[in-house]
């Protein structure tokens, strides 16, 4: 798209003002902080860009050649003003998406928003709900982010809260009744925000730990979700109210949301994830939330200044009150005299000094969550006796909201761990050196064997089985001190059969990880299926399992929920986007299957990444696209990297975010329940001409990837020369490394930075490699008006079209070529064979949806991309001199490395992407 052709639609004139007004603003900023001659260098490189882009074809030498052996601190410098451009666009287009959602309300409130709370209840109350009928339904929901820590994205707390600031500061000015003046403050402060960022590093000068992740999960869930919670289910209770005529305030919503992490937990590859960071992370939560309720306890002491001769309490307010005066005395020393006949302030005040003695881990500090719940309940209970419903009900009623969702632990913490460090323990402790090549069946007789006899360990343990055992123990002692919901669910990585499942649970006793009632082991083991070939066995390892007699004892113990995680991530490094979303997808239903034919109630755990490649992407569309039936009102699913700053950074965004969730959840669950097919048709079950489709198109696909991935031995060789991957296993942006230790080459890479490198480079391979070749051999088995009615009738179909023609719109091949130059001669061939199957790529996917042009379907998106290319490519071209000229000193040169980081955030920045 020429850039001089774009049109803005009068919806989007506000943010191409404020994208302009930032762009002047920044330009100052930029002179005054780094002098003309770097505002020059950049503007110069801009308009170079925008030239080149406005003519089809041009090559990108000249503007190549100006970047050439530029001084790695102007270098630097240049990247970083180009980043700052791109942190003001996102900011201006997410502070747009919070304006378009309030002009939507002011202006048509009678309509519901589309993807929205009132547009779901709506479309349900039309198919016939009553208010009954609809809370049993919402029941049965649960939709759980889970926050896992990501080693690519490393925006700094103090960056992120810039931006919320930002973000306040640009939302203030669409106050139209500000002065002048303050309209001037307001954008003084916007730029002081800027300059400052301009003077703060990007990037932290040692390796982030564990705690440092864990830090950046916290500042999401209590900075913005803690605040925005009680809203949505307002929310919820005003659009019954609506619909039914039935107060909200005497409307009992039930619990939806509950949040999970990883951080913390998460063993698979770091060492330094044991027993020991599991404590210390659940401690860490619960100081956060307890401080959190502290503070808000005393905020309410504040406001609820009810004076007991003008009204009355409950009684057993008041006994509670006498009881605390012995218990707590030293609440009594932060109340003043002159409140003692202000009850609701005396009391909150004796709740915060209790909180604090929590905090402090000193005597008469609450136990456990549900004695905080009954003394709020308390305040809540006399103020609706005593004429408070107006007069401090409606605050207590969100405390106790909170309460409710992140108890004394914030997040469930989720522990993961491979596979085989399970079966390389045991292998020591059954003194079996052949264990690790025993047959999976012969290892599953084996285990079931150990277990019902309850043998112990024959041989004592090394270091690893000891801390193995030991996370065990801190699982048990964690839900001890913080609760049952404390810890969520223990995965394990790797699945391929199902001893895999039986080996923690041996683990478990062996570290006698037992429930008192029952005898057996207090641990909910979750299997997750990474591999295409892992995914389609899943069906098979899960009837399998759930026939054990033990394992069934096991889960009648556990209340026969069984959780499995499908996994998008490693199954595209694996074997390419069409055939893992169709293993995915294949597996889900498959899984539900099976575990319905056990009498259980699935619960099937969305194990995705950030980027599109590793099935991120809006929660709306992760719910259309699973196979009707599996989601069974659980939507679990994980939050990984930018993506949680661009769902959960803003609050209103974050509100937006849970809406969605809620608007695809509540339908999808209702037509399940109905059996309903009208919006879904019979595409995803075996048998089907469109399943047949999809299953040609995975099977090709993968041939066609794999062939060149995996089979090409000097493929991960082309791979490291051409994209920056070099600088990404150097970053000191994450507690895991980028390489696991016990494997070599492609194996030993991570997903993450797989797709991150590629991602740098504009060639973004693994989002659409082997598309063409997988549409093409489908088209021609199958014919083409199968596959425009696979798109036009079956959301999991059209879902992964449209996410390879958006990985197709998003990559630049001509800008890829350059980084293909780094390689070397006889590698270059590779690069010829990616050009032919993007070509073939886009080919396919227009013939399939009927169009011109890329995302010609999606103009904003299509806009977007156009809009940010020009201040991309510069800091792509950079990037390539910088490494060929870093690589030419054995990589030693900091001062470039440091450049190099620069542009690995710049571009991310600008693509909205780290993988």
């Amino acid at each position: 798209m020429n850039r001089h052709d774009i049109e803005f639609p009068a919806k989007h004139t506000a943010l191409r003002e404020d994208v302009h007004a930032l762009g002047v603003m920044l330009g100052e900023v930029l002179r005054e902080q780094g002098g003309s001659s770097l505002y020059d260098i950049v503007e110069l490189d801009r308009q170079g860009a925008i030239a080149r882009r406005a003519v089809e074809g041009e090559s990108a030498d000249h503007l190549a050649q100006r970047v050439q052996n530029r001084p790695p601190g102007v270098a630097r410098d240049l990247e970083r003003a180009f980043t700052m451009w791109f942190q003001a666009v996102n900011l201006a287009e997410n502070v747009h998406r919070i304006r378009r959602r309030r002009e939507y309300f002011l202006k048509d409130s009678a309509r519901p928003q589309p993807g929205g709370v009132l547009d779901a209840l709506v479309q349900l109350k039309a198919q016939g709900l009553s208010l009954e009928q609809l809370l049993a339904l919402l029941s049965t929901l649960r939709i759980e982010p889970v926050f896992t820590a990501h080693p690519t994205e490393s925006t700094r707390r103090t960056i992120l809260r810039k931006q919320q600031r930002i973000a306040g500061f640009l939302l203030d000015r669409l106050d139209p009744t500000l002065t002048p003046n303050e309209q001037r403050n307001v954008w003084s402060q916007v730029r002081s925000e800027f300059t400052t960022g301009w003077q703060t590093e990007d990037h932290p000068r040692e390796r982030l730990t564990v705690a440092d992740e864990r830090e950046h999960v916290v500042f999401y869930l209590v900075e913005v979700l803690y605040r925005i919670l009680p809203s949505f289910y307002d929310e919820i209770a005003q659009a019954l109210e609506l619909l039914y005529g039935v107060p909200a305030d005497s409307i009992v919503v039930p619990t939806i949301i509950r949040f999970g992490t990883w951080v913390g937990g998460d063993m698979d590859g770091n060492p330094d994830v044991h027993g020991k960071s599991i404590r210390e992370t659940l401690a860490r939560q619960q100081q956060v939330i307890v401080n959190a309720y502290y503070e808000e306890c005393l905020e309410l002491a504040q406001r609820l200044s009810q004076s007991a001769s003008r009204v009355g309490v409950s009684q057993e307010l008041q006994q509670r009150i006498d009881q605390y005066a012995v218990l707590i005395p030293g609440a009594r020393s932060g109340t003043p005299t002159r409140h003692d006949r202000m009850p609701y302030r005396v009391f909150l005040g004796q709740v915060a000094e209790r909180l604090k003695l929590t905090w402090d881990q000193r005597p008469n500090g609450y136990e456990s969550v549900a004695q905080l719940r009954r003394d709020i309940v308390l305040v809540a209970d006399s103020l609706k006796a005593n004429r408070g419903g107006n007069a401090g009900y409606f605050p207590i009623s969100r405390l106790l909201r909170r309460i409710d969702t992140f108890g004394f632990h914030l997040a469930a913490l989720d522990v993961r761990q491979q596979a085989a460090v399970h079966h390389q323990v045991l292998g020591q402790g059954l003194d079996d050196p052949l264990w690790m090549k025993r047959t999976p069946a012969e290892r599953h007789a084996k285990l079931t064997d150990a277990i019902e006899r309850d043998r112990g360990p024959k041989a004592e343990l090394d270091a690893l089985g000891k801390r193995t055992l030991g996370v065990f123990d801190a699982i048990m002692q964690s839900r001890h001190r913080y609760g049952q919901a404390a810890v969520g669910y223990y995965i394990v990585s790797g699945v391929s059969d199902a001893d895999d499942v039986l080996a923690p649970l041996l683990l478990a006793r062996w570290a006698e990880a037992y429930d008192k009632t029952t005898g057996e082991v207090a641990v909910d083991i979750a299997p997750l299926f990474e591999s295409v070939s892992a995914l389609r066995r899943s069906g098979d390892v899960i009837t399998e399992l759930l026939q054990d007699r033990t394992y069934q004892r096991h889960l009648d113990a556990r209340s026969r929920r069984q959780c499995v995680l499908v996994g998008y991530s490693d199954s595209n490094k694996d074997g390419g986007i069409c055939a893992a979303r169709m293993a995915t997808y294949t597996a889900q239903q498959s899984l539900a299957d099976a575990l319905r034919a056990a009498h259980d109630q699935p619960v099937i755990f969305h194990a995705r990444g950030g980027s599109i490649a590793r099935g991120g992407g809006r929660i709306d569309a992760l719910v259309r696209a699973a196979p009707p039936g599996t989601l069974n009102g659980i939507l679990r699913l994980t939050e990984q990297g930018e993506v949680i700053n661009q769902s959960y950074g803003l609050r209103p965004i974050a509100m937006r975010t849970l809406e969605r969730a809620f608007h695809s959840l509540t339908l999808a669950t209702a037509r399940a329940g109905a059996n309903d097919s009208a919006l879904e048709t019979d595409a995803g079950r075996l048998g089907s001409a469109e399943y047949a489709f999809a299953d040609t198109l995975a099977a090709a696909s993968l041939r066609h990837y794999r062939k060149l991935v995996w089979n090409e031995p000097q493929f991960f060789d082309y791979f490291q020369q051409a994209t920056p991957i070099d600088v990404i296993e150097r970053m000191q942006i994450g507690s895991r490394p980028a390489l696991r230790a016990d494997k070599l080459g492609l194996e030993a890479l991570r997903a993450v930075p797989w797709v991150y490198a590629w991602t740098q480079s504009r060639l973004l391979l693994p989002g659409w490699y082997g598309a063409g070749t997988g549409l093409r051999a489908a088209v021609e088995a199958h014919g083409l008006d199968a596959a425009r009615t696979a798109y036009a009738h079956w959301p999991f179909f059209r879902s992964l079209v449209d996410d390879v023609e958006t990985m197709l719109a998003r990559a630049d091949l001509q800008i890829a070529s350059y980084y293909d130059g780094l390689a070397s001669t006889e590698l270059r061939r590779f690069f010829v064979t990616a050009r032919e199957e993007f070509a073939l790529a886009i080919e396919q996917v227009l013939a399939v949806k009927n169009c011109r042009e890329l995302l010609d379907e999606d103009l904003t998106l299509q806009r977007s991309i156009a809009l940010r290319n020009p201040y991309v490519d510069p800091m792509n071209l950079m990037q390539v001199d910088l490494l060929r000229r870093w690589r030419a000193t054995s990589r030693s040169d900091r001062d470039l490395f440091e450049a190099l980081l620069a542009s690995i955030s710049g571009i991310a920045q600008g693509l909205q992407s780290t993988g």
